[in-house]
């Protein structure tokens, strides 16, 4: 049924859900798997602009950042492995993540986005909206959401 999954963590406790699922029905489907990690650009102050950042902490940060995101992509890799799935892994800077996940299921021909139904809580979701609902929203690619 499917050929290939993309599937988009962040790492958290309910994005690994998403992950198990997706490796499962990639499995059960014979399909590839591609797990998506978005990654902001730049460090953002908490008042944007007031508090400009040095050109080396920039670099630090995102140096974090990245190998957050190595981190989750590996552990990915691992479960998939372990299920016979075979999977790539892609990092992608974004400030827009629901952007970046459409694009990058896009590229890479993918027939299902799976992803978690929510990554931020409170506030932050509130005033940064829902990423899921914005993929669900302008996907043309069928989503797969896990509660």
């Amino acid at each position: 049924m499917y050929k290939i999954v993309l599937v988009a963590t962040d790492g958290s406790t309910l994005s690994k859900k998403a992950v198990t699922h997706a490796t499962a029905l990639a499995a059960s489907c014979g399909a590839e798997m591609v797990a998506l990690k978005v990654v902001p650009r730049y460090p953002q102050a908490y008042f944007e602009g007031s508090i400009p950042l040095s050109v080396p902490e920039i670099a630090r940060v995102e140096g974090q950042w990245t190998e957050a995101a190595k981190a989750a992509l590996d552990t990915v890799q691992k479960t998939a492995h372990a299920k016979g799935v075979v999977t790539k892994t892609v990092t992608v800077k974004s400030d827009v993540v629901s952007d970046a996940i459409i694009a990058t299921a896009k590229k890479y021909k993918a027939d299902l986005i799976v992803m978690a139904s929510h990554g931020r809580k409170g506030i932050k979701r509130l005033l940064l909206g829902s990423e899921t609902q914005q993929v669900l929203t302008h996907s043309h690619i069928p989503v797969l959401v896990l509660r």
